[in-house]
């Protein structure tokens, strides 16, 4: 399989977290939408990363921020992401969330939320790559929702069949595990 369809395809086998980007639009509005494409990038200076599609109704308002807020979803929030996958003006009201440091919001539940000075954006083809070094970090107790070939599911716990309670050790870490930011 060749082309955009078998690179889609290939691409949607990785699991990912999901995230709510939101900011606050050229009206101070609260502005969001569901990114998956997130991903920490460095712990000195603390910076992270998201795209966002060129085509979506949030991208301006989030690429041209100077503040944004990433939402890390627990897995009992599959709606809330539904919600701001696609234009839905009243998905502020039926959500709850709390205005953070800049009055970014913040969505109530999340497992881990953190507030964001925008540093940088890039061209990333159909898509803008937005930086942002961390300013505030939230964190709660859950599990995180994941995505993977067009469905969400959630992290295997104690309960489930196979579990390892005990982490795998190695002799040396992997090359990708010494240079992780985490």
């Amino acid at each position: 399989m060749t082309g955009s369809a078998g690179f889609r395809e290939a691409m949607g086998r990785f699991a990912s977290g999901v995230t709510v980007v939101t900011t606050l639009d050229g009206a101070g509005l609260p502005i969001g939408c569901t990114i998956s494409a997130f991903s920490s990038l460095s712990l000195t200076p603390p910076l992270v990363l998201f795209c966002v599609g060129r085509d979506r109704y949030s991208h301006d308002d989030l690429t041209g921020s100077a503040r944004f807020a990433v939402n890390v979803l627990a897995e009992s929030q599959a709606d809330l992401a539904l919600s701001f996958a696609r234009f839905d003006p009243e998905r502020f009201q039926r959500n709850s969330w709390r205005p953070g440091e800049h009055g970014i919001p913040l969505f109530t539940g999340c497992i881990a939320s953190v507030e964001c000075d925008t540093v940088r954006v890039l061209d990333g083809g159909d898509h803008s790559i937005v930086l942002g070094e961390v300013t505030e970090v939230h964190l709660a107790e859950g599990e995180p929702l994941i995505y993977s070939r067009g469905a969400f599911g959630g992290f295997l716990g104690p309960s489930a069949p196979g579990f390892v309670s005990e982490p795998a050790v190695a002799e040396s870490p992997p090359e990708w595990l010494l240079s992780a930011p985490w």
